[in-house]
């Protein structure tokens, strides 16, 4: 395993603090058994070990790190050539969209707004709808430079784009070759469209018009669906950007992410991975239909994963598991065949949950029990969880977790929440220097055995 990590120059040398279980190796074991003085720049712990990362350096002289959990996970953990990767750089900006913000108040445009830049949103797209009256459009653009965004105006309308565009909108969405004096003098950048759907021509003679009246644009050849111009589409960046090598481009990506029926995060990586080869450096998102709930996370994650990949030459792998959420890289650390090994070892009641390719593991110094699904253990332990309901609730929710885990191919540990990327909210974080508070199951047991 360790033959598998690239430590470039790098010496490494393993010591042992001859605790066989890295979540009871405390900070006073490790200065006690480390010895001193620590001739190394960089000191990695288990990750399971609940220890004061800050008071050990400070004590060795010498920085301290969290690794990772699983030994096997070692390799992944050092990454590209032993070091972390830098995903805080980024050279894509984010559009994202409030669709229908004509039909919002005020109040719930900047809400919304708030969301989406924590998301990972750069540039709050104000949406406007055809035919549907839009009286505080001008209001809304000032509430929302106030509040500190950068701030665009979509719409097909030219009455709606002027008053964006006096209001102090910073982007106009979308203008062509027949309507470029909207932003002239407006201190609205344009984004530029062909004025018929699909005429590079037309876009090429904006770009040019735009650069005759010094105006900074972008240009937009416009993403099609599937089965509807999607692949002429991607040929129309491409030939765009060899024609005008220098040029800002933006994709919208809606037209793939909201209508396809699919998980949008490897459609994102892929046409985040066609930016970043053709460096188009703005992208328009959409977050409408329920499955595309987090595009705009998925977009920040993809935009990361690739500036940091073409900064290194290489392929989008080995950077972060943001985008990776219904199937892991490496699920099962364990072996059905390891499993049963460290199940032997125990010598003790408690049961311990484990997930592997052929479904959950549930074992104590009892027994091993094998199922694809949790209530084929029951029959083995039910005697065992007679009158101890916290008990027999915390591990249906565990085996819940490994079953999930197993069926899908996910990272699975006993006592902590699956992790899905950027598709969910994480778990808030947790004090690793501090050991686990005794959860509701534990003490509902308590409660339930103390004599009365």
């Amino acid at each position: 395993m360790l033959a598998s990590i690239d430590f470039g120059e790098s010496r490494w040398t393993i010591a042992d603090m001859n605790v066989k279980v890295a979540a009871l190796m405390t900070d006073a074991i490790i200065r006690r058994r480390l010895a001193t003085p620590v001739e190394a720049d960089r000191i990695i712990i288990p990750g399971r070990c609940r220890a004061d990362l800050d008071a050990l350096s400070r004590h060795f002289g010498a920085p301290f790190e969290r690794g990772p959990d699983e030994l096997k996970d070692l390799p992944a953990y050092f990454g590209k050539r032993g070091a972390h990767p830098d995903l805080s750089r980024y050279d894509i900006r984010i559009f994202a969209e409030i669709v229908d913000a004509s039909v919002m108040s005020i109040d719930g445009i900047l809400a919304k707004a708030a969301k989406m830049k924590a998301a990972g949103a750069n540039v709050i797209d104000i949406g406007c709808l055809p035919d549907t009256p839009f009286p505080h459009l001008a209001q809304s653009v000032r509430a929302l430079k106030s509040a500190g965004y950068l701030v665009s105006v979509d719409s097909a309308n030219d009455g709606e784009l002027r008053e964006g565009a006096e209001a102090g909108a910073d982007f106009l969405l979308s203008l062509n070759e027949t309507n470029l004096d909207i932003a002239e003098g407006a201190g609205a950048t344009p984004i530029l469209i062909a004025a018929q759907h699909g005429d590079l021509s037309s876009l090429y003679r904006a770009c040019d018009e735009a650069d005759r009246r010094g105006m900074a644009y972008i240009a937009d050849p416009i993403l099609d669906p599937i089965h509807f111009g999607f692949m002429a589409s991607l040929e129309r960046y491409a030939a765009f950007r060899r024609e005008r090598p220098g040029a800002e481009i933006l994709m919208g990506t809606g037209n793939l992410t909201e209508l396809t029926d699919a998980g949008t995060g490897g459609m994102t990586a892929m046409l985040l991975g066609i930016c970043s080869e053709l460096a188009i450096r703005n992208v328009l998102v959409v977050q409408v239909s329920p499955h595309t709930r987090r595009t705009i996370e998925e977009h920040d994650a993809a935009r990361r994963m690739m500036f940091a990949a073409h900064a290194d030459a290489s392929l989008p792998r080995d950077y972060s598991s943001g985008l990776l959420s219904l199937h892991d890289r490496d699920p099962f650390p364990n072996t059905p065949g390891e499993i049963a090994e460290l199940a032997r070892e125990v010598r003790d009641a408690n049961f311990r949950v484990e997930a592997a390719e052929d479904g959950v593991h549930l074992f104590n110094a009892q027994g091993h029990w094998i199922g694809a699904e949790p209530f084929a253990l029951f029959p083995h332990i039910e005697g065992a969880l007679a009158g101890d309901a916290g008990h027999a609730f915390y591990l249906g929710v565990e085996c819940a977790r490994a079953e999930i885990a197993a069926k899908l191919g996910k990272r699975y540990a006993q006592d902590t929440p699956l992790k899905w990327g950027v598709a969910a909210d994480a778990a808030p974080a947790e004090d690793l220097t501090r050991f686990k508070e005794a959860g509701a199951t534990l003490h509902a047991g308590r409660r339930i055995s103390k004599p009365k």
